[in-house]
């Protein structure tokens, strides 16, 4: 059964306001303020140490954020009402967390079992979610039989056990080849369109942002810019993403 797309909401999926993050005296993420609304596709652009996975951890709260952050999740602040808000989202971390001895379809019922899903209902989901993602027919094979981009399928087929309305998902394509990358992107997009899902989709790959996406560039733990691709274009005055991200990053370095 398909979920119901949410009807049109001023509510934010993901709203970030004034956060900032250090490991002892260095500085990672410096005063973030935006927000992710439902059923956008927003990808967080951003090279190799500009604080993404630092991001993802304090919006799980594997890290603790500042007292003078807010983040909140479809309203319920993550610092009040943490079981409120968690119990909406669903994540992708960048390493890979699949038990590699057991099933698929075992990795995915432990899930649902750690998160008080029915038996029958855990079995249920499961099903739809492997038949989604194209892996149905992998369903009894240990996990690790499967290839890189087949692992990947899993873990977001995973994530979605729960029904969140908000998925991040953590350089999700890294390691992948090109046809893997593409597939991930199209069920993920499509996930927004059909299901009002919201995600935040972070990478340092440049051609993983099209020309439909919201863009948000995180350089040093700065965001650079928020908007659409014309927006970004426009701004920098370039012809095309990886032009303005050049133009952007050669701006604060000078």
């Amino acid at each position: 059964m398909r979920r119901a797309k949410p009807a049109a909401s001023a509510v934010a999926a993901l709203d970030v306001e004034r956060l900032s993050f250090a490991y002892g005296a260095r500085p990672v993420l410096c005063a973030l303020s935006f927000r992710v609304m439902p059923g956008e596709f927003a990808v967080l652009l951003g090279p190799n140490g500009a604080g993404k996975s630092t991001l993802f951890a304090l919006v799980t709260r594997l890290f603790d954020a500042p007292a003078e952050a807010a983040i909140r999740v479809f309203g319920a602040a993550l610092r009040a009402e943490p079981g409120r808000a968690l119990a909406r989202l669903g994540v992708v971390f960048q390493q890979a967390t699949l038990d590699p001895d057991l099933s698929v379809r075992d990795n995915l019922l432990y899930h649902a079992a750690l998160h008080g899903l029915p038996g029958a209902e855990a079995r249920e989901r499961s099903a739809r979610e492997l038949a989604r993602i194209g892996m149905a027919d992998r369903a009894r094979d240990r996990v690790r039989d499967l290839s890189g981009g087949q692992r990947r399928r899993v873990e977001i087929a995973r994530a979605l056990l729960t029904q969140p309305a908000l998925l991040l998902l953590d350089e999700p394509t890294v390691g992948l080849d090109a046809a893997s990358r593409a597939f991930l992107l199209d069920h993920v997009k499509r996930l927004c369109r059909e299901d009002g899902l919201a995600v935040l989709w972070a990478t340092h790959l440049i051609d993983e942002v099209d020309e439909n996406a919201r863009v948000l560039v995180l350089r040093a733990g700065e965001l650079l810019a928020d908007g659409d691709v014309a927006d970004l274009l426009a701004r920098t005055g370039t012809a095309t993403v990886a032009e303005a991200f050049a133009r952007l990053t050669e701006d604060r370095a000078g």
